[in-house]
């Protein structure tokens, strides 16, 4: 923090509130954090941890007495341990609900470094998205080029291979370094039998105990997150051969839904020829039932399956069978993915698929871009561990057996006011915006939700100032707070050409924590940065 920042007036006004004659001792330190940062249950040891944490900071005039003075206390409000979430690694949520009943962070061809259709793969992306907590990996099996051994590549693009025993020995080693949850392998199987069974051997040489699969298929309900901490699970179709003739008639009657593993290949007694120790070691089946949208979205009470969908897919599907496809999610799994035009690695809006339960949204983790930012919002709640807990409107039945309409009209159930004080940490991270002169900053605020929740709203500009102080507040009523996710970005004026990113950040609404909260912000990669941090208040009222 920079000696010259000043506190804004509602700090001093707090800290004239919360203390005598300029000092303020632990009791008033944690009536503060009841009262203003809404922390019901604190207690002295947590005022006495942040104390601490300060005169670690070697903070003058604090060790002895334990107590604050303004700038002590604006410097506590103004770091890093109050941050607007419950820090990495502490799970807040209830693990032990069925493993449907979670949101869970999901990449797309998890392998490739770039593009779809001529980047490398490799393993590397695979590490990095289990690094950032991701549960859901995708691979593509295909026979290598002697047909003895198993790649994964892109199929039928210029994607080079990669050997699958490589992606399988990295997944082992970096699985649970950020998360003891489940990992789940997505695999899309284009192999022969015996291919097929050393991927069995495969699998079980490398995993082990770690494996996770039922003893049967039909299985009434799936265990939890909690019960499957640090196992591995399989998800693919009952194997089946892939015939290439069906494949490319396919692509060329809808080339943009087309993902090869849920390719209906009807003639079903190729199924037979599967190997069944591959088979053995499916978790969760994945397969679209014979007939339409209906007979896709039917729900079986004795057992539990994947669905997946396309992008497009999903919106069409929503305008029509809308809570059909929440009440399959319920209780099964709804995969979504990227279009197949979106050979650029692109992603799409994540909102209509969470909005109806789908679990997982599969993202290519490389597209980076303001979708991206919002996937990587919404995995930072619940300390960042892969797995979100669904809402329990999108769980629960209503009293007419009904479930959650995404399209009702629907009453305001509060209202979030956020109100941004400063900024500060971009002469550290950035350096320079415009040579000729000291940037000007404004913030865009905003809700990414249902439709009538969502919009953003900007703050004016600060010219010629390095930490930038707006002073102004925002409302935004929320009729399924739920489901909604504040965005915060900071763009640095420029008369002559497109705007400066100044850094962004995307959290849950329901994870938020009230009271006034240093909020980090993070570059266009979703990586932190050191310095740059926003100084906010976040506050909910009830309606009237």
């Amino acid at each position: 923090m920079s000696e010259r920042t000043e506190p804004p007036a509602d700090v001093k006004a707090l800290f004239d509130r919360y203390s005598d004659h300029g000092t303020m001792t632990l009791d008033h330190l944690l009536t503060f954090l009841i009262e203003v940062q809404g922390q019901k249950s604190a207690a002295k040891e947590d005022a006495e941890a942040i104390v601490n944490s300060l005169i670690a900071l070697q903070l003058p005039n604090i060790s002895q007495s334990k107590a604050l003075d303004l700038q002590s206390f604006f410097r506590y409000l103004f770091g890093e341990f109050n941050s607007p979430l419950s820090p990495s690694g502490s799970v807040q949520h209830d693990m032990n609900a069925p493993l449907p009943h979670y949101f869970i962070y999901t990449g797309h061809n998890s392998y490739l470094t770039g593009n779809q259709l001529s980047s490398d793969s490799s393993d590397a992306p695979i590490i990095e998205a289990l690094h950032r907590g991701v549960r859901v990996i995708e691979l593509d099996l295909w026979p290598n080029s002697d047909e003895d051994d198993v790649d994964v590549l892109h199929g039928m693009t210029l994607t080079d291979p990669v050997k699958l025993i490589q992606c399988l020995i990295s997944i082992k080693e970096h699985a649970f370094v950020v998360s003891d949850y489940p990992v789940i392998i997505t695999l899309e199987d284009h192999l022969t039998p015996d291919l097929q069974a050393k991927v069995a051997q495969m699998l079980i040489q490398t995993f082990g105990d770690m494996l996770f699969y039922p003893e049967s298929e039909c299985i009434a309900e799936f265990p939890s997150p909690e019960a499957l901490k640090r196992r591995i699970l399989i998800s693919t179709k009952p194997p089946k051969e892939y015939l290439e003739k069906k494949v490319q008639a396919l692509e060329e009657n809808d080339p943009e839904s087309i993902d090869r593993e849920d390719l209906e290949d009807e003639d079903d007694k190729l199924e037979h020829n599967a190997a069944p120790e591959y088979r053995h070691l499916i978790a969760i089946h994945a397969g679209k039932l014979k007939g339409g949208l209906k007979e896709w979205l039917r729900v079986d009470p004795d057992k539990v399956r994947r669905l997946s969908l396309s992008e497009r897919e999903l919106e069409k599907a929503s305008e029509t069978h809308g809570k059909d496809i929440i009440r399959f999610t319920q209780k099964n799994f709804l995969r979504v993915y990227p279009k197949g035009v979106r050979v650029d690695s692109s992603n799409y809006d994540p909102l209509t698929a969470w909005i109806h339960g789908a679990q997982m949204v599969a993202f290519n983790m490389q597209g980076y871009g303001k979708s991206l930012w919002l996937m990587q919002g919404k995995f930072r709640a619940n300390g960042g561990c892969g797995y979100v807990k669904k809402p329990d409107l999108l769980l629960k039945l209503g009293p007419n057996n009904d479930v959650f309409d995404p399209k009702a009209n629907l009453p305001v159930k509060t209202t979030l006011k956020v109100k941004a004080y400063m900024g500060e940490g971009w002469h550290s991270d950035f350096g320079e915006f415009d040579i000729c002169s000291r940037p000007d900053f404004y913030l865009r605020v905003g809700i990414a939700g249902i439709p009538v929740d969502s919009g953003m709203k900007e703050t004016k500009e600060i010219g010629d100032n390095w930490n930038p102080a707006w002073n102004e507040e925002f409302e935004f009523p929320l009729a399924v707070p739920e489901l909604a996710l504040l965005r915060i970005e900071v763009y640095e004026y420029d008369m002559s050409q497109r705007d400066d990113f100044g850094g962004q950040t995307c959290f849950p609404v329901s994870d938020l924590r009230t009271g006034i909260r240093t909020v980090p912000l993070y570059n266009t990669e979703g990586d932190k940065y050191k310095s740059v941090k926003l100084l906010m208040r976040f506050h909910f009222v009830s309606p009237e």
